[in-house]
């Protein structure tokens, strides 16, 4: 073989491991970049549940605070009631007392 031939022979292999390189590389800065963007789904879906989450807790804290107000206005309404009745007992035994026809 020539000197030529050699010379020409190199510089082609350098020139083909150089073409891979570059293929190489660039394929795998789409790779990277496609996980970047799967990864970036992934938060932005993390985020959007976070969010719907922390809505749904504050709303069933909501409805927890207004039974809570609820079964307290009802239990005050209730100890009323039975002050009343108590109350009109006591005016019905006083009547029947104070009554000359009973």
């Amino acid at each position: 073989m020539s000197t030529l031939a050699i010379v020409l022979v190199a510089v082609g292999a350098v020139v083909a491991i150089l073409i891979a390189a570059t293929f190489l590389r660039s394929a795998q800065v789409r790779r990277r970049e496609d996980r970047r963007q799967i990864a970036r789904q992934h938060r932005d879906e993390a985020e959007s549940r976070r969010l719907r989450a922390e809505m749904e807790g504050a709303a069933a804290e909501e409805r927890a605070a207004r039974a809570r107000r609820e079964e307290a206005e009802a239990e005050a309404r209730s100890r009323a009631a039975e002050r009343e009745r108590d109350t009109a007992r006591a005016h019905a035994q006083h009547a029947a007392r104070v009554d000359p026809d009973s």
